[in-house]
């Protein structure tokens, strides 16, 4: 257990590793959840004659569902950063999904989906993702939501090479265009996602709500043992 700590710190610091699996697991429980609440409830089309204008491109699914990958790496970068960073991009996480669980029971949204003609390999992997994913918990855009997070998450990190931080906000924005060339998205949702993202992070850097996250932080490492660099926890205000 001591080698497998050593080895996952390398990697991501303890106290890097806490906010990343309750990221994970809080974002799930917000799409999951609302989906088994809301499902059989109204929802609304909220498609304009521009989404209409915007063709509908099989291949970039690749980007939708590569996208993953992206989210994992960013995440980690951000997880490797001092205390008070991971702390205040976080806490924008956590209350950024709070706000899309919200929205996703108050104002349920769906979409029209083009019928997928012929047997090509794309357009099976778009008919395995519309009948895995339903057209609903779309505004505000998760996919866009965590893209924009990706990159604001090491906007002016001097520590990131500028090469890196200027290709997350293409992979940031190639994933925007994607959720609408895959009709699994409209514009608003676009919008909304880059939107709320950027509104949190505002939030998130609050003193009085990042030390709160801080504080229900540090509280779960001791309880599970996780030591952190006690000089990191206090962070002077911006």
């Amino acid at each position: 257990m001591r080698k497998l700590r050593e080895r996952l710190g390398k990697i991501v610091p303890e106290y890097g590793w806490i906010p990343l699996i309750v990221a994970l697991s809080f974002n799930l429980a917000v799409y999951g959840v609302s989906r088994i609440i809301a499902g059989g409830w109204e929802h609304h089309n909220i498609e304009s004659r521009f989404d209409a204008l915007i063709p509908f491109l099989p291949p970039t699914v690749a980007v939708y569902l590569g996208c993953y990958l992206f989210w994992m790496a960013n995440y980690m970068l951000i997880a490797r950063q001092e205390k008070g960073e991971i702390c205040r991009f976080f806490a924008a996480d956590f209350l950024s999904r709070i706000v899309c669980f919200a929205f996703y029971l108050v104002y349920p949204t769906t979409n029209t989906r083009p019928a997928l003609e012929g047997s090509g390999f794309w357009n099976q992997v778009m008919g395995v993702l519309y009948t895995v994913d339903a057209a609903d918990n779309l505004f505000p855009s998760i996919h866009c939501l965590v893209s924009w997070f990706c990159f604001i998450g090491l906007r002016g990190k001097k520590t990131i090479p500028f090469w890196y931080r200027a290709a997350s906000c293409v992979m940031a924005l190639m994933v925007c265009i994607s959720t609408l060339t895959t009709k699994q998205h409209v514009i608003p949702d676009v919008f909304a996602g880059i939107l709320l993202a950027e509104i949190c992070l505002c939030i998130g850097k609050i003193p009085k709500v990042w030390k709160t996250y801080e504080t229900l932080l540090d509280k779960v490492n001791r309880r599970f043992h996780l030591e952190g660099d006690k000089d990191l926890c206090s962070q002077k205000e911006n």
